[in-house]
């Protein structure tokens, strides 16, 4: 094991996840210090993510905490060792951590869904799209941060199309469809991209129109992000003050049930795509 300086998303999680087999096995940190024959101290740097841990490591922890869910611990395994390095560490200079976070947790999952009501997905915008967002952000960003968040928008787009593209579901709002965002030429360009991406086998796009009747949800944009096993999943919102990361299983279960309610209320994706044309040749 060796301190790593500052821990990822992914890292955090790993000791997370080994805290919380710690106290479902009714020890203290003390406890189960003496138990793996190692300090205390070692214990919460681990915990804390600040100690990269094997996956041997892993197992005898679970062993000494008498967990038997296989399937996790084989996800926890795959979890361990130092730092993973991706394409998002040349940005680590330039963006906020969160960022960087986000498109680690979107690389390593099996699945992705995604509800929002005013603005397009992330994964499903086009580079211009994205950069009249960046533009309207406050505080201003320099010229310089917008291109560097728009290389990194279209950098983890990757996951849909690339050698091992992993399946999408996002719910959109006819809200944000009808947002004009870069003028006439931009918003046509944008609402043509979805309907391409829709057309992909592992990309799904349900539109939900403004008379779809209640809506089950504050609006928050939510993106929720499968795991190798449901206790790992991880759900990522949007705030006014960046990034949020929720993986508590109550918060996990009412977002789940938040997504199948909006999914209930949606067009289907035939009948979306339809929709989203409609609107394309209505600018």
């Amino acid at each position: 094991m060796r301190q790593t300086p500052i821990p990822t998303l992914r890292q955090r999680r790993l000791g997370v996840e080994l805290r919380k087999l710690r106290e479902q096995a009714g020890l203290t940190s003390t406890g189960a210090a003496q138990r793996l024959g190692i300090n205390q101290a070692r214990v919460s740097s681990i915990e804390s993510g600040r100690y990269a841990v094997s996956a041997e490591r892993v197992r005898a922890f679970a062993r000494s905490y008498d967990c038997s869910d296989l399937a996790l611990i084989d996800a926890l395994c795959a979890m361990t060792g130092g730092r993973t390095r991706g394409w998002w560490d040349e940005y680590c200079d330039y963006l906020p951590a969160a960022l960087n976070d986000l498109a680690e947790l979107e690389h390593h999952a099996t699945r992705l869904q995604v509800a929002l009501v005013i603005h397009i997905p992330a994964l499903l915008q086009t580079a211009e799209h994205a950069r009249a967002l960046f533009k309207g952000v406050a505080p201003a960003l320099l010229p310089y941060e917008i291109e560097h968040r728009i290389s990194h928008r279209i950098k983890r787009q990757e996951i849909l199309y690339g050698s091992h593209p992993i399946p999408y579901s996002a719910l959109i709002h006819e809200a944000a469809l009808r947002v004009d965002c870069g003028g006439r030429e931009v918003a046509r360009a944008q609402l043509r991209h979805i309907i391409d991406m829709s057309e992909r086998d592992n990309v799904t796009v349900r539109v939900m129109p403004f008379g779809c009747g209640a809506f089950p949800s504050t609006g928050q944009p939510i993106d929720y992000v499968y795991g190798p096993v449901r206790k790992l999943d991880t759900v990522q919102v949007d705030t006014h003050f960046g990034c949020q990361f929720h993986d508590a299983e109550a918060q996990l279960a009412k977002f789940r049930h938040t997504l199948d309610e909006l999914e209930a209320i949606s067009l289907d994706p035939a009948e979306s795509r339809d929709f989203i044309d409609k609107l394309m040749r209505e600018i």
